[in-house]
């Protein structure tokens, strides 16, 4: 699983991608002329594989992952909106949250956090005008629909042409009409993912990687000073994205201490837990993602599937031999192996199974793929 990082300009990307990965990359309030995305991948903290390792203790315990992508954004010049009246300070520069390629690199990511600016600094409000969590995911969503008709509306144009020419086929046709749908939908300010698709124009759509089809979380950066305190922002923004609050600059300096130093300054700010592991979780839960795990003497590992995805897919996900010559999964789960204490008492009380290819596999199975190939 990757996450894109967007937003706009000055919003505390870089602060959140340090925050969650324990990096060091920059961070400035003026352009630092970074065109290339700072990248970094991190556990996802799971209590289930720390127990699975006392356990097993295996030669190697490997944890799911995750990958954070922090995008460069970009900035207009001049203007402020309409609606904002004259004389407003309200974005004196158009801010962009894309900046030379970086578009074509976020359609890449498989989900959206999106940071949103909830600090003031005398710097960014004299730039950018004071903060604004809705009014900036406003324009964040503005962007990625105008991003998105330029890829559908050219799409359809050069269906419409090849059609002309008379190279017209029934692929062409379905792909026609689907393209209308999304361009429609875009026109009247909606997201791809709002779309009531078949899965053959999901699959149609697929390779166009719409910005709007991707699940968004989105991330309220506030100030150390206002942390705690955003729940009625927090409820309206929840209203039409998951959302999490973090205090930005004070995360970022606790990835950097000492875990007994970190633990101590979280006590005195409220927050039990990392926000790596808070992030990582909570993306999760929201994007539906769970974990499988597989288990021995030589290696406890975590596996990241969709909710849903059956025990042939795990297999894959494993390596694609076990997929091409699965026969069966033998299935436990994580809970009846901590209850019972292990697995001899698992099969002892005929918790342990068997399962075919078309299981659905849950979050803390264990799973060992017998195949053939």
């Amino acid at each position: 699983m990757n996450i894109g990082i967007i937003g706009l300009p000055k919003a505390g990307k870089t602060t959140i991608f340090n925050a969650l990965t324990g990096q060091e990359a920059e961070v400035a309030e003026y352009a630092s002329g970074r065109i290339e995305p700072n990248v970094a991948v991190v556990d996802v903290g799971d209590p289930r594989v720390d127990t699975l390792s006392a356990m097993y203790q295996p030669k190697k315990t490997i944890y799911a992952t995750t990958e954070f992508i922090d995008f460069v954004g970009g900035a207009g010049a001049g203007g402020s909106s309409p609606e904002d009246g004259a004389g407003s300070p309200r974005h004196k520069k158009t801010a962009s949250i894309f900046s030379g390629e970086g578009i074509t690199m976020v359609r890449n990511a498989d989900a959206l956090l999106l940071v949103l600016r909830n600090f003031s600094n005398p710097t960014l409000d004299e730039t950018y005008g004071t903060p604004g969590p809705s009014r900036d995911l406003d324009t964040i969503e503005t962007e990625l629909i105008l991003a998105d008709q330029v890829i559908a509306e050219r799409r359809l144009e050069r269906i419409q042409a090849d059609h002309q020419r008379g190279r017209k086929t029934p692929a062409s046709q379905a792909e026609e009409k689907v393209m209308h749908r999304v361009v429609e939908q875009l026109d009247g300010s909606g997201v791809v993912r709002d779309l009531d698709l078949t899965t053959e124009e999901k699959q149609i759509l697929s390779g166009f990687r719409f910005l709007t089809a991707k699940p968004v979380l989105l991330v309220l950066n506030s100030s150390e000073e206002n942390y705690g305190k955003n729940g009625e922002l927090l409820r309206n923004l929840e209203e039409r994205y998951p959302a999490i609050e973090f205090a930005g600059n004070f995360e970022m300096e606790l990835s950097r201490m000492e875990q007994e130093d970190a633990e101590a300054f979280m006590e005195d700010m409220g927050i039990t837990e990392s926000a790596r592991n808070r992030l990582t979780r909570f993306a999760y839960r929201m994007l539906g993602y769970i974990s499988f795990f597989t288990v021995g003497e030589d290696e406890v590992r975590a596996w990241t599937i969709r909710d849903g995805e059956n025990a042939q897919a795990a297999a894959g996900t494993i390596h694609s031999d076990l997929a091409k010559g699965f026969i069966r999964a033998e299935c436990f789960s994580y809970e009846d192996l901590v209850g019972t204490g292990s697995e001899a008492a698992v099969k002892q009380k005929g918790l342990f199974r068997l399962e075919g290819k078309e299981y659905p596999v849950k979050d803390g199975d264990i799973l060992n793929i017998r195949f053939n190939v």
